[in-house]
């Protein structure tokens, strides 16, 4: 998916932004129906795939709270990081 960014007069943003509302539909989805109402009825237009939701990332695969002793890591961490950060004002003799 890409993302793109595009400039509306204020009329037809604030004319859009109302029937997004009342559709219950966000403005990315009015825009994106818009694109494919327009290419469907436009003679030599040709849409060349279906869109498709972004791929499912399992929020807990990675949850540091799972394991017991998770504090202690947290601050082993810090730990590390404030030591790495420490460094970098010594110079080498």
């Amino acid at each position: 998916m890409k993302r793109t960014q595009i400039q509306l007069p204020d009329h037809l943003y604030l004319a859009a932004h109302h029937l997004a509302e009342r559709q219950e539909i966000s403005m990315a989805e009015l825009v994106r129906r818009g694109l494919e109402y327009m290419l469907a009825v436009v003679p030599g237009t040709k849409v060349t795939g279906e869109w498709q939701l972004p791929p499912v990332h399992d929020l807990q695969a990675d949850d540091p709270f799972v394991k017991k002793d998770w504090r202690s890591d947290l601050h082993v961490r810090d730990l590390q990081v404030a030591e790495t950060q420490a460094s970098y004002g010594k110079q080498k003799p």
